[in-house]
């Protein structure tokens, strides 16, 4: 059975307690360059610094004694494997996590120090998808994958019911995509509770697959994807594919020039830190690719390298 925007009401009930209500915030500066009253859901301020923890927490939360007890693990380029390390800690249990070459080192550090095992792995889906498969095999742990679980996108979908809750109506809200499991959660909760907004995703125009697979009406696999937004880089999955179908009314596309711009505005204005992949939807609302008096915003995390921001140039 397919997961429901009831699946998230679930999660929302399940995760109460372990996750942060995280505070919804607005900028008069942001509102003047975008045209529109926003709402900014800072998911940056969430525990392992991303929403991803709602989701891991909710699937671990989730699972029976029998299966919770061999472990988890994952493949993940940062967020995820923080947040599945912490849920892990908080549920008593191992966690494995695979990591591409090239990932992250602030987010790799604070996965070890949430108590996660890292194996790394080619920075391929393939190769990340055949560690796993050996890291499943030699421990026993169940796999909870990035986006693609109903348990992972109906917590996700956690940081849209509080933003509705606290925002009060919007025209619509927008959101990062990557696998696809924050927009899809989102999308399922504004279908039950958002009184007719729309959704909208954003990717960066160097990993466009969402934006592919949404014209063609198929999953469009993301090939060689280059952009800032590091945690953007993954293709849907059927799963999520099928909900962002049937609930997300436009997408559209931002180039890393945009997205690093809009990253350093919020930094300066708002005087939030969030990290590129963050930035993503921001910077549709700055070039005016949005349209909405009242608009609201996920921002995705906040786990930023800060001896390698974007704005900066390149180490030697």
């Amino acid at each position: 059975m397919a997961v429901s925007s009831a699946d998230v009401d679930d999660a929302a009930d399940r995760i109460r307690g372990h996750v942060r209500r995280t505070p919804v915030v607005t900028c008069a500066s942001l509102d003047a360059a975008a045209g529109a009253k926003v709402f900014l859901k800072c998911e940056q301020l969430q525990r392992a610094g991303a929403f991803k923890f709602r989701g891991a927490t909710n699937a671990v939360l989730g699972l029976d004694e029998g299966d919770v007890a061999r472990g988890v693990a994952c493949h993940s380029s940062g967020n995820h494997a923080q947040a599945l390390a912490l849920a892990a800690r908080i549920r008593g249990v191992a966690a494995h996590v695979v990591m591409p070459e090239g990932s992250s080192a602030a987010k790799r550090a604070a996965a070890v120090a949430y108590g996660a095992r890292i194996v790394v792995c080619e920075p391929t889906l393939a190769a990340r998808e055949a560690t796993l498969a050996e890291v499943l095999t030699a421990t026993g742990a169940v796999e909870i994958h990035p986006y693609d679980d109903d348990g992972v996108i109906a917590g996700q979908g956690t940081a849209a019911l509080e933003l509705l809750e606290d925002a009060g109506p919007l025209d619509v809200i927008v959101v990062p995509v990557g696998g696809g499991g924050l927009l899809a959660g989102t999308a399922l909760a504004v279908a039950a509770h958002g009184h007719g907004a729309q959704v909208v995703e954003v990717e960066p125009a160097g990993a466009d697959d969402a934006a592919r697979s949404f014209r063609t009406g198929t999953v469009q696999p993301s090939i060689d994807p280059d952009t800032v937004a590091d945690g953007l880089r993954t293709s849907l999955s059927p799963r999520t594919f099928a909900v962002i179908a049937d609930h997300v009314s436009d997408i559209v596309t931002v180039e890393d020039a945009a997205i690093v711009a809009a990253m350093r505005f919020v930094w300066e204005r708002a005087k939030l830190v969030i990290e590129a992949s963050a930035a993503v939807p921001v910077a549709a609302l700055m070039g005016r690719l949005v349209d909405g008096e009242r608009v609201g915003v996920v921002l995705s995390g906040g786990n930023v390298d800060l001896d390698h921001l974007p704005w900066l140039p390149p180490s030697s």
